[in-house]
């Protein structure tokens, strides 16, 4: 099965499921639906990051600070956080990622999905999917922010980020 053909909830803007679709369908017709971001960390603390394919559906050959995806339809968002991780980083045991707040993304021109955002440390090799990711490294915090203006990024995953910096601060 191709990604354009994998079934999503489809939900409104109180994040109520409303109906289903294909992902192709979804992302064609702008259908607001649901995915997970997992910021990721090795034991030292710093942050998996990674180049898109230019082959995603999505935002290809763009860098993103966080793995992650869809959420498929019936599947939970935590169930969805612990496959997407261990999927995207090609490993198997992750413990199961913490989950920190929801929003909703909105791109003002027909992107929009819900958004759980979760951490999680990864202390196992990492062998992520070659379909998915170009390029990966654990990157110091202080990298990934001087990186923010010179590399080419995922609007979500900037937002996610953003947010999550916010997150953290306020709780301080």
């Amino acid at each position: 099965m191709s990604a354009a053909d994998e079934v999503l909830d489809i939900v409104d803007e109180h994040d109520r499921v409303v109906g289903r679709s294909r992902r192709g369908e979804a992302y064609a017709k702008g259908l607001r639906h649901r995915c997970v971001f997992i910021e990721t960390r090795d034991s030292q603390g710093r942050l998996f990051v990674h180049r898109r394919t230019p082959t995603k559906l999505v935002f290809p050959s763009r860098y993103d600070m966080f793995v992650g995806g869809v959420v498929g339809a019936g599947e939970s968002y935590d169930d969805a956080a612990l496959r997407e991780a261990e999927e995207e980083l090609g490993v198997n045991g992750l413990p199961r990622p913490t989950y920190l707040f929801k929003f909703l993304y909105d791109d003002g021109a027909g992107q929009t999905w819900w958004s759980a955002v979760y951490e999680v440390r990864c202390e196992l090799p990492v062998s992520p999917q070659v379909e998915e990711v170009d390029w990966h490294d654990f990157l110091p915090e202080s990298e990934v922010e001087r990186r923010l203006a010179e590399w080419a990024w995922v609007p979500d995953g900037l937002a996610a980020y953003e947010r999550l910096r916010a997150h953290r601060a306020a709780a301080g």
